[in-house]
């Protein structure tokens, strides 16, 4: 109890703040490569033997990379129930499609190899190109939205009401600068997967890699700094006004909201955040001259910093809205009003403090014994390979 009565409210809520963002960005970093691979899988591989050694640099791995989006999900629901309920129901659709082209994954890896057949290999290729790319564009979109607010209001009684028709609230998340957060996070995840093939592989599929890799992460760049110029001069940000109580209850219709000048104020409040982007850029600079040099471990390290600083960056920016609301500012889910019990985030720390050690240990382990690159002896002569 001592250690519960230590850890107050407002800390607890940074400190599932600051989790939340270690998840997502641990989805990013490892099921990000997974999703980058099948994004240039019909691009790298000519031939079928060319086809399965793409495959199968990622084929042992990505079940295990899927925790952290589980991890994610779980976390958002019991830590985070606003931002669960208000999120799941208004990006329904989106979230559909991002389950259903993750469910084309195990599906294709499971049934690839089954037929010989040209035709049917080649269908399930463009499956594992549809499960890789679609859910890294529709999580970029969706980070797009929430920046700029999400057209949704809080009942007194916290039910929420979104503006427009069921479908309409689907099309209406590809808006122009929804569509190119999503470009930056599709490109910047494909660069991610050529990064890791460069690793994993030799060859003319590591030489193509490089080559697509290259070319977006060019796009990554220019476009992460083509949302941020955007973002300052065409986007109006969020700020509390009054008083800002940290250790109150969960309920967002106690603070009052209103849209300022621009989310960049944040970094003449909290100067240090720079650091974030500042990472991101020269994260996913470094990794395009390891791609162009023919480096490996370098570049995918690098890859990963960037990453990391593009999506601390969003995370800082807002910092501490969640979901802000574009039609009723007052119902936006900030980290102070959001949130489950103190008592509910303190239990959960705990078991988090037991069983993150765990999984961290078991993926560096299996990482440790699948470490080396694949080569087509390894597929050929394997009767496990996919």
């Amino acid at each position: 109890m001592i250690l519960y009565e230590l850890l107050s409210y407002d800390v607890l809520r940074v400190i599932w703040w600051l989790l939340l963002g270690v998840l997502l960005i641990g989805f990013a970093l490892t099921d990000g490569f997974d999703m980058g691979v099948g994004a240039l899988l019909p691009f790298v591989g000519k031939t079928d033997v060319e086809r399965r050694l793409t495959i199968n640099t990622v084929g042992p791995v990505w079940e295990g990379n899927q925790v952290w989006f589980i991890l994610g999900g779980g976390a958002i629901f019991a830590a985070w129930p606003p931002l669960y309920a208000v999120s799941f129901s208004g990006f329904y659709l989106a979230m559909f499609t991002v389950l259903a082209a993750l469910i084309l994954r195990p599906v294709a890896f499971k049934y690839r190899s089954k037929r010989e057949d040209p035709r049917w290999r080649s269908s399930w290729d463009w499956a594992l190109f549809v499960g890789g790319a679609v859910p890294a564009l529709i999580f970029g979109v969706a980070v797009g939205n929430v920046l700029q607010g999400v057209p949704f209001e809080l009942t007194p009684e916290l039910f929420s009401r979104y503006e427009g028709s069921f479908y309409g609230k689907f099309f209406g998340l590809l808006n122009p600068f929804a569509l190119l957060t999503g470009i930056v996070s599709l490109a910047m995840l494909v660069t991610h997967g050529a990064a890791w093939l460069s690793l994993k592989t030799e060859g003319p599929v590591a030489d193509r890699a490089r080559r697509y890799g290259t070319v977006t992460g060019v796009v990554t760049i220019a476009g992460y700094l083509l949302a941020g110029l955007w973002l300052a001069v065409g986007i109006k940000g969020y700020a509390i006004v009054g008083d800002v109580v940290t250790d109150g209850p969960s309920n967002p219709l106690y603070s009052e909201v209103a849209r300022t000048g621009s989310w960049l104020a944040a970094y003449a409040a909290r100067p240090w955040i720079a650091i974030a982007p500042l990472l991101g850029l020269l994260g996913m600079v470094l990794a395009v001259l390891g791609l162009r040099s023919g480096k490996e471990l370098s570049t995918l390290l690098w890859s990963k910093l960037g990453i990391f600083g593009a999506i601390s960056s969003v995370g800082l920016t807002m910092f501490p809205f969640i979901l802000p609301s574009s039609i009723s500012p007052t119902s936006s889910l900030t980290v102070w009003d959001s949130s489950s019990s103190h008592l509910t985030l303190f239990i959960m720390l705990v078991v988090t403090a037991i069983f993150m050690p765990l999984i961290l240990l078991y993926t560096a382990w299996v990482y440790k014994v699948l470490w080396g690159k694949v080569t087509e002896e390894d597929i050929t002569g394997s009767g496990h390979s996919y």
